[in-house]
Parts: C-alpha cells; structure tokens; sequence
C-alpha cells in the first residue's frame, strides 16, 4: 500500500517542485530579502500558526528571524511568498501605498465570510465612498449622537450582568456588551437571541482552510453566515421600506444602517454591500474592542500605582456630575490618562498583530525587491515591542503616551487608507465602559498572568474571571 500511495502522489509532489524551481529561477535574477521559504506551499506557516496560537508572534516567529536577517526578510505563508517588514519607515511606505503599490490581500476564507463587497475587498474610488459612508457615522457628529444611548447600555448591561454578582468573566460579558452597543447604538438593530452566537461561530472560520465538508470550521461558519445574511436582508429591506414611507429620521440621529441604506435608495450602493459592510463592522468593533477592555483591566492590576492615578481622573469627573446624569464628550476629554492606560495596553496587547498585503507591481524598497504577486505583512510588533520606537519597550509606562509618538510607530488600528474606520468608536467604548466600572465596583483579578492564546484574535484563555464588590 504505501509503494502504491507513493506511486500515485510522486508525480503530483514533483509537479509542485519543479513549479516552485521554476518560481525561484525566475525571481533568481532580483535581489530579494533574506530569509528562508521552507518547504513547497506549507513553508513556514506551521511555526507560525503555532507561535499565533500561544500569542507569542514577535518571541518566537519574529524576533529570532529579525535577528538573524534583519527587519526585512522573506518567508513563505500559507501557500504564498511572503515579504515580512517591520518598522516605522516600512509601516508608513507600505500603508500609504494602498492601491498604489499594493493591496488589502486576505485569506480566502476570511474573504468570504466577511463578503467580498465589504470595504475590507474594495479598492480605490469604491472602497474611499463606502469609507466615506461609514466614517460619517463613526466620528465626530455621529458619535455625538450616539454617545447617550451608548451610556444607558453600558449601565443597562452592568445592571444586568454585574449587580448582585461576586465573580464575573470580564473578557466574556463585555464581548456581550461590546455587540450590544454596535446592534443597538450604532446600527439601530435589536439584538435577539442566538445572534451573537452565529457571529462567534463566523469568526472561528476567517482563517480555517476554505474546504466545505461535513463538521468543518469552514463549513459550521458558512452555515452561520447564510443565517445571519438571511437576517439582516429582512432588516435592510424593512428599513428601506420604513425610509421610503417617510418614517425613519434615523440617518439624521447617525444611525449607520440608515446611512447605508440611503446609500441603497439613492442607487449608490447594493443590498449586498449594505450586507456585507454591517458583517464587517460588526466584527471589527466589538471582539478588538473586548480585548482591549480586557487587556486594559488587566494592565491596571498589575500596577497599583496606575489604578490609583486613574480612579481620580474619575473621581474628578464625577464631582461635576448631578446623580444618574451621562457622561458627555466633554467628560471623555477629560479622561487622558486613562485613554494613555488603555493606548499603552493595546501597544502590549494589540488586538490586531498585523495585516496581509499584495504587491501589484515589483516594489524596490531598502535595496530590495518584492516581487509583484508575493504578499507583504507588516506587524504591529515590529514598532510596539521595538527599543528605536519606545524606550524599554516591555515595560508598562502609560506616560510615555504623554507626548505624540513617532508616526506610524503605534498602530494597532492600522494606518493609511485602511486606518480603521470605527478606531473613535473603539476610544469612547473603552473610555465609557472603564468610568462606569470603577465608579461603581471594586475588583480584582482571578487569575493575574492567565494565559492568551489566540482563536483566531487574541483572548484571555479563561475568559478573566475577577472578583467584585459595589462601591458604598
């Protein structure tokens, strides 16, 4: 049996090496980054997928490739060559030349379990108007608007989750909150039961092998999206039906469904586009977000001293407050130092390690080149963890956040065309949800250094229990 299994499968084996041989003869003659490819197709995905799972990207993928090549080098990943920069200067080159030089390049499977009319696969003009459209409703006056019905469903949700409990799972509930906030105060959607289970159940596929067969991850996320498309296609086409009756005056409030779907009335978009864009937004706002809250609750134990300093940037703003009145915009201003807590855990933690990138033509860059057609991934380790960018760089200093950093040196919501579209909403969540916390409860951590792993975005592997106790 094995001679026969070698016998059918030799030819295909040789096939992919003499391919692969062809490949490098033909890129022989540029002067490409050091590094090693590894193996056909599988290269060195295995060490990264595993160092990804443990949470240790930078200790055990980057950092000994950095110092045995340098800050640029080349691997192979999941099938593709793969150029891998790390820096301020690489950041800033790269997120810059969106559409010029490169573009968004994500796997297959994230692809189409986010929807390939999602921001996150457009280009150019399209992906600038959807931007556009989006943006509106996440800064500025649209979060103005919103800010108030944020606050009533943080203190709904710790009315609800917290009162009258010892122990909580911190990582756990606000993930709960965190989607509430993005259905109900952004998108103006209730939310009901089940919802946020189909949504879990999408996320565990985005970098699962693209294979549909019986029991897989892909296949269990591909049923779980087909359910909540059907869902939200009801939602849309009532909305529509509501704002072409003349009832709705949500898009004037800076609900984005109704943005969107204005966008739809006008002929400026699809149903499919307005689908596929809320899928997007609501994973990119509420799962980064959850473990930036927990991340920051978990820095702040660490260090005593941070905690305190922070609890009276609170009490200061709660002296000026009359009892059960929210908070304003103006209050959030006034929580800088805990904006610096929550910056200086997400430079420890990013929520996002990094992002894929496609050349669209040969790129010289540092005196090499990359090949048009081989992808590019730039880390927001290479800077966050770097000495050139923040002195004593594992060493948690909130302060440090006192004065600008060097641009493109603190990334964890990407930059360039592709800066993250909800990063103000990201802010003000995290800022509401720590004020009402520590206004309201005393608490501590379970399990202080529990481990985070990855599946696939970074989390808390037992989801943070702390204990609690109200504030007389």
């Amino acid at each position: 049996m094995p001679s026969l299994a070698f016998a059918v499968l030799a030819p295909f084996f040789f096939v992919i090496l003499f391919i692969c041989k062809k490949s490098n003869n033909h890129k022989s003659n540029k002067n490409l980054p050091p590094g090693k490819m590894g193996l056909p197709w599988i290269g060195e995905t295995m060490e990264f997928y595993k160092a990804q799972r443990k949470n240790l990207v930078f200790e055990k993928f980057l950092q000994p490739r950095i110092a045995r090549h340098g800050k640029i080098f080349k691997t192979r990943l999941m099938g593709s060559p793969t150029v891998v920069v790390n820096g301020g200067e690489a950041n800033r080159f790269f997120m810059t030349n969106e559409f010029k030089l490169v573009i968004s390049s994500w796997p297959s499977s994230s692809v189409q379990l986010m929807g390939k009319d999602s921001i996150m696969e457009k280009q150019g003009e399209a992906h600038r108007f959807l931007r556009g459209v989006i943006a509106t409703s996440l800064s500025g006056v649209g979060l103005v608007a919103i800010l108030p019905k944020m606050c009533r469903s943080i203190q709904i949700h710790l009315d609800k989750c917290w009162h009258g409990q010892e122990k909580i799972y911190l990582y756990r509930v606000t993930k709960i909150l965190t989607f509430t906030i993005v259905f109900e105060c952004l998108l103006g959607i209730g939310v009901v039961g089940g919802v946020l289970g189909k949504f879990e159940r999408v996320l565990e596929g985005v970098f699962a092998l693209p294979f549909e067969f019986p029991g897989s991850k892909f296949s269990r996320a591909k049923r779980a999206r087909k359910a909540i498309e059907k869902m939200l296609i009801d939602v849309v086409r009532m909305k529509r039906e509501e704002m072409e009756g003349g009832l709705d005056v949500g898009e004037e409030e800076g609900m984005l469904l109704s943005r969107l779907v204005a966008g739809l009335i006008r002929g400026e978009i699809s149903e499919k586009e307005v689908v596929d864009n809320v899928v997007l937004l609501v994973f990119a706002a509420h799962d980064t977000t959850s473990f930036a809250i927990a991340m920051t609750f978990r820095m702040l134990a660490h260090h005593p001293h941070c905690y305190s300093s922070l609890l009276q940037e609170h009490a200061d703003i709660m002296r000026n407050k009359r009892p059960g009145e929210n908070l304003t915009v103006e209050d959030t201003k006034n929580m800088k130092y805990t904006w610096q807590v929550a910056q200086e855990s997400m430079r420890l933690f990013p929520p996002i390690f990094g992002s894929f990138r496609k050349a669209i033509a040969d790129i010289e860059y540092e005196g090499f080149t990359i090949p048009k057609g081989w992808k590019v991934l730039w880390t927001a380790y290479g800077t966050h963890y770097s000495e050139e960018y923040f002195r004593e760089p594992t060493t948690f200093d909130p302060k440090r956040f006192e004065e600008p950093v060097q641009p493109y040196s603190f990334i964890p919501f990407g930059g360039g065309p592709r800066l993250c579209a909800g990063n103000q909403l990201a802010k003000l969540n995290i800022l509401l949800f720590v004020h009402y916390v520590v206004t309201r409860y005393n608490w501590s951590l379970l399990h202080p250094d529990e481990p985070i792993t990855t599946d696939p975005l970074p989390l808390p592997s037992h989801g943070m229990p702390i204990k609690i106790s109200p504030k007389l």
